[in-house]
């Protein structure tokens, strides 16, 4: 407002003015800093990924004698069509995604009914199951390689793909509990009270209720199981003999020679093997999210 000095002359605004027209100024000039980082960290990110594409266009003489950051000169398209047929990559691609559709399917299924039946049901016992559960977090993966081995040797499950998914499985059963454990104690026991109250039993309540409220933290408990299953090397390294069971973090190796490596191929074999998972975390992306803030909010 302006207003007039014992002078006469007009004074224009005052302090509270002054502090009103500045706030806007300084929430523009922070979001303008947060998005520049933002767009920073992006480019950070997605920087390997157009590196790692560039680098499977060339052979392995530009990959030694050009710049690391250059364009290829001709760029070596039948990298990919080498890999998928000559280097069996499209069977190792399918064990992949075999093994890792299966042992994340039965992960979240399981870690579900141990949740449930944690958070949800009265039995004594029920936090010492879940100590025993979380305990599993801190059992180093290399440490369990030996006793592993022996034991699918005496049940004949070595060179089987049965090994891989009930391992797979097995290690991810208490990350995934964790990430569920928040989500269930969140959820309002007020409908499966009411679905009691109806007559449903144990069974209806859990697939027919419960369980698809619980379909946001389970699309994030996937996607995490996902990652780890699709890049793993040591378990199918080691419980792996046949070459029509390998995966792909294993068939890499394939290209790698005791004189020779081509360095375009396996550049080429990486940009298949992360194509997957960036398609799943794009389609899963707004499940992810919307699942792990519900998760963090108890009440």
């Amino acid at each position: 407002m302006e207003t007039v000095k014992p002078d006469g002359t007009p004074r224009i605004g005052n302090g509270l003015d002054t502090k009103l027209v500045s706030k806007p100024i300084m929430n523009r000039i922070a979001y303008g800093i947060m998005y520049v980082f933002l767009v920073l960290v992006a480019v950070f990110q997605i920087f390997p990924i157009i590196w790692l594409f560039l680098f499977s266009l060339k052979n392995s003489q530009e990959v030694f004698n050009m710049s690391p950051f250059s364009l290829p000169a001709n760029p070596k398209w039948e990298n990919y069509a080498k890999v998928w047929t000559e280097g069996n990559i499209s069977l190792y691609f399918i064990n992949s995604v075999t093994y890792t559709l299966a042992a994340v399917i039965l992960t979240v299924v399981l870690a579900s009914m141990v949740t449930f039946a944690i958070t949800r049901m009265h039995w004594k016992g029920s936090r010492l199951v879940l100590g025993l559960f979380m305990v599993g977090l801190m059992i180093p993966v290399h440490s369990t390689l030996i006793p592993l081995f022996s034991t699918f040797t005496n049940i004949n499950l070595i060179d089987n793909p049965l090994s891989i998914i009930l391992t797979y499985t097995a290690f991810n059963l208490p990350i995934t509990i964790m990430i569920l454990l928040g989500f269930y104690e969140a959820l309002p026991r007020e409908v499966e009270e009411a679905a009691v109250m109806d007559g449903a039993s144990i069974h209806h309540i859990f697939f027919k209720i419960t369980l698809p409220m619980t379909m946001p933290v389970m699309a994030t408990a996937a996607i995490i199981n996902m990652i780890y299953n699709w890049n793993e090397f040591v378990f199918v390294n080691t419980f792996i003999s046949s070459d029509s069971f390998k995966t792909l973090t294993v068939g890499i190796q394939n290209f790698i020679g005791q004189y020779t490596t081509d360095w375009g191929a396996i550049g080429a074999t990486l940009v298949i093997s992360i194509l997957p998972i960036l398609i799943a975390f794009l389609i899963l992306s707004n499940r992810i999210i919307e699942g792990i803030a519900s998760g963090s909010v108890k009440g």
